[in-house]
């Protein structure tokens, strides 16, 4: 059910940014937004307590929001919690951004190494990506897991490419049981 509410109100949300030629802008209000739900615990537990009315969440919303970002986007959180999909926001944005990237050929990888890799080994990993995907700008997401032993999962949407060691050791041990 969440990922249909977040489809159906992010798509609308994306479709009026393509209309209106406004990607970017949208874009950087709607990471603004999310960082803001993020960053105030008060204004979720706000948002999702049972005993507020739906019309007092939607002027707090317009007190901090109004001039501050696009109607579009301050009409479309004031719809969601007019529908009781408040819980969902932070989905909804996700969708959102990972909307707009894709059309604008930003490609975001989360990679993991067992050691911290060099600004040098970074951009190798990154321009190499760019060659070999879709995206003309890949934006690095890179976390350090010890576990890995050595080499690196990188992750781009549902694509995942494992040259870890800890996955090669894996794969020969189960091949030297059977």
């Amino acid at each position: 059910m969440a990922k249909q509410v977040s489809k159906t109100y992010g798509s609308a949300l994306f479709e009026v940014a393509m209309e209106n030629n406004t990607l970017d802008t949208t874009l950087e209000e709607v990471l603004f937004v999310k960082q803001t739900f993020l960053e105030n615990e008060d204004l979720n537990k706000l948002l999702l307590h049972p005993n507020i009315e739906k019309e007092e969440k939607i002027k707090v919303l317009e007190n901090i929001y109004k001039g501050k970002i696009s109607d579009e986007l301050t009409g479309l959180m004031v719809m969601m919690v007019t529908k009781g999909h408040q819980k969902d926001f932070l989905s909804v944005f996700d969708y959102v951004i990972h909307a707009i990237k894709e059309e604008k050929g930003i490609g975001v990888a989360h990679i993991s190494s067992a050691i911290e890799l060099s600004k040098a080994q970074k951009d190798k990993i990154e321009q190499k990506l760019l060659e070999t995907t879709k995206y003309q700008k890949i934006e690095g997401i890179y976390h350090v897991d010890e576990s890995l032993i050595g080499g690196l999962v990188i992750r781009i949407q549902d694509i995942v490419v494992d040259s870890s060691l800890k996955t090669q050791i894996a794969k020969l041990s189960k091949s030297l049981v059977e």
